[in-house]
C-alpha cells in the first residue's frame, strides 16, 4: 500500500508542471464567466451553459488544486510554503525588511514568495471545496451559506492572483537586471 501511495505521488510531482497550467486556464475561465453565472440554492434543471460549465469545470478544478497542494507538499517541499506551521518566519521578515530598503525578495527559500505561493494553494482548494460543499447541499438552506463562503473564498483567490502576478513580473525583473 505504501508502495503505490510513493508511486501515485511521484506520478503526480512529475505532472505539477501540467497542474499550474492547467489550474491558470480552469481559474481564468473560471473567473471571467462567473459574473453571467444565476445560480443561487441549486443549479436550475434549465441552467444555462455557463451554469453548467462553471460547476462541472469547478469540480475538475478542485480536484487538480488538490492534487497540486498534495504535490507541492509531498518530499518535505511543504515547509517552503508552509514555513509558519514550524514557526519559521525568518526569512519573512528578512524579505519585509528588505522590501522598506528597496530590495526585492529572492524567489524559492522560505521566504515572501513562497508565503503568498503556499496561501495560494490554500486559498484554491478552499475555493474549491467551498464549491463542491455547496454543489452536493443544493436545494437545502446550508447551500446559499457554501455560496456565500465561495464568493468570498474567490475573491480572496482573485486578490491572490494579482499578488502573484506582481510577483512574477518582480521575478523577472530581478531575473533580466541579473
Amino acid at each position: 500500500m505504501v508502495s503505490i501511495f510513493a508511486r501515485v505521488c511521484h506520478i503526480i510531482t512529475r505532472l505539477s508542471a501540467y497542474q499550474h497550467l492547467l489550474l491558470i486556464l480552469l481559474s481564468l475561465y473560471l473567473i471571467l464567466t462567473s459574473g453571467w453565472l444565476m445560480m443561487g440554492r441549486s443549479l436550475r434543471a434549465s441552467a444555462s451553459l455557463w451554469d453548467m460549465t462553471h460547476v462541472y469545470l469547478g469540480l475538475f478544478a478542485t480536484l487538480i488544486a488538490c492534487l497540486f497542494l498534495i504535490s507541492n507538499s509531498t518530499g518535505g517541499k511543504w515547509r517552503q510554503y508552509f514555513p509558519w506551521l514550524v514557526g519559521d518566519a525568518g526569512q519573512l521578515f528578512n524579505d519585509l525588511k528588505g522590501l522598506f530598503k528597496g530590495k526585492l525578495p529572492t524567489s524559492g527559500g522560505r521566504g515572501l514568495f513562497s508565503w503568498v505561493e503556499g496561501i495560494g494553494m490554500l486559498l484554491l482548494v478552499a475555493v474549491g471545496l467551498t464549491g463542491t460543499m455547496w454543489f452536493i447541499m443544493q436545494g437545502s438552506s446550508d447551500a446559499l451559506v457554501w455560496r456565500s463562503y465561495h464568493i468570498l473564498l474567490a475573491k480572496g483567490f482573485i486578490g491572490f492572483i494579482l499578488v502573484h502576478i506582481l510577483f512574477a513580473c518582480l521575478h523577472l525583473l530581478d531575473f533580466v537586471r541579473n
